[in-house]
């Protein structure tokens, strides 16, 4: 059998990631979220649990890692990050690969936040990027509960700019209403299996 074209999802924080995928799995395409793959590695018997508590004992709460109490440790520790990022990034690899590996149908989605950042790109076929106005990201972040211009501030500060991302990207979708991109999902969804056909 022949792997499945995979086509890497990202985009910054507001810019309609999630949705997006939410439209592929709605056309029957396997999605791999890497956030999900996080929260069930720090789930009650999941395989990051362990490593994560040897690292921030304090962070372990009913057998799970508590990521508000880990986001706390990494707040007031230089150097947290790297080290958590060294234990949970291998962890999420394997964990993509075994999806990936058990998908039967011609393509298949990846949802991965910090594709670029993290150079993810280079293990795809393609990559979409969805991306908005700067008004129109700034509105949906802050419409979030709890999030404030601060959060905000330091999300950003941590991804790539929108434009960088956009001069690497495969494709790319401005996500300005369901209608619009449902539309170019199902186009990109046609033009990969007429390419790849």
């Amino acid at each position: 059998m022949t792997l499945p074209f995979r086509l890497g999802l990202t985009g910054s924080i507001g810019m309609g990631k999630s949705t997006t995928a939410a439209l592929f799995a709605a056309e029957g395409i396997p999605v791999w979220d890497a956030d999900a793959a996080v929260h069930r590695l720090y789930a009650a018997g999941g395989a990051a649990v362990a490593p994560v508590a040897a690292l921030c004992p304090a962070a372990q709460i009913g057998g799970a890692i508590d990521r508000g109490a880990l986001k706390s440790w990494i707040a007031q520790q230089p150097g947290a990050l790297a080290q958590i990022e060294a234990v949970v990034h291998p962890l999420v690899s394997d964990d993509r690969a075994q999806f990936a590996a058990g998908v039967t149908a011609d393509m298949a989605v990846f949802d991965i936040p910090l594709l670029f950042e993290k150079g993810t790109e280079e293990t795809m076929d393609a990559t979409l990027l969805v991306t908005a106005p700067p008004s129109v990201q700034r509105a949906r972040v802050l419409a979030r509960p709890g999030m404030t211009e601060e959060q905000f501030a330091l999300i950003l500060s941590r991804q790539m700019p929108d434009g960088e991302k956009r001069a690497r990207a495969t494709h790319v979708v401005e996500t300005l209403s369901i209608d619009s991109t449902r539309a170019y999902v199902q186009a990109l969804i046609a033009h990969i299996r007429n390419q790849h056909a």
